[in-house]
């Protein structure tokens, strides 16, 4: 058996999934006119390798936690909808080999599940690994805290992540190293230690840094 993941921002689509997904809330008047400028703060710590994720998700989170959860379930499947013209077509038909081909695929993302969830239906991949917002249930509902739940799926967290995730599945290996293959699709050299833990990292319109590191271990280039 083979096994493909797949980064979401930059990588299977051109763009930010939460840059998308707040311009979506403002439109909604859910969120006020400087909540994509506080965003981009925050992508450009991601750029610069200083970025807090827990700081990141819980200013993504927090103004979304007066809403139950199966409020924001039903805003994602409308943002959904917005998005089908934007997803690339060599992308899909890239899934789509691998589908096809038998592999085991999922998307491997530290976006908040609920932000890349539309993206797998998008893409037709049956599995998705991200990082979980902490979920309080009460008389009112499910809500997030606007924390994370457990580790982040972040740097060196997404290797842990894919192990933990591929320990569930039943007939399947264990382990990365159970595989006959494993390839991740990458931008980010924030996503190094994923890359390196498979037998075949392939950059995808990668960032300076990852270029360069692509470039000096002979690894593919898209």
């Amino acid at each position: 058996m083979k096994l493909a993941l797949f980064d979401l921002d930059h990588t299977l689509i051109p763009f930010d999934s939460g840059q998308q997904w707040t311009r979506f809330l403002m439109q909604r008047g859910v969120l006020d006119a400087r909540a994509e400028d506080r965003y981009l703060d925050f992508c450009h710590q991601y750029v610069a390798g200083t970025l807090d994720i827990h700081a990141m998700v819980r200013a993504n989170l927090q103004p979304l936690r007066s809403h139950p959860l199966a409020t924001l379930r039903s805003w994602a499947r409308e943002f959904e909808a917005t998005l089908a013209a934007s997803i690339p077509p060599d992308m899909r038909s890239l899934v789509r080999r691998h589908r096809d081909a038998g592999d085991l695929c999922a998307i491997v993302t530290a976006t908040e599940r609920l932000i890349a969830e539309p993206y797998t239906r998008l893409f037709d991949v049956p599995h998705l690994v991200a990082t979980e917002g902490e979920i309080v249930t009460s008389a009112q509902g499910d809500h997030y805290t606007g924390e994370i739940a457990g580790e982040p799926c972040f740097r060196e967290h997404k290797v842990t992540r894919v192990q933990r995730w591929l320990a569930t599945l039943p007939d399947t290996p264990a382990t990365l190293g159970g595989f006959e293959s494993s390839t991740f699709y990458s931008d980010s050299i924030s996503d190094l230690p994923l890359l390196r833990a498979v037998s075949h990292p392939v950059a995808v319109r990668p960032d300076e840094r990852l270029r360069r590191h692509a470039q000096a271990a002979g690894w593919p280039v898209i």
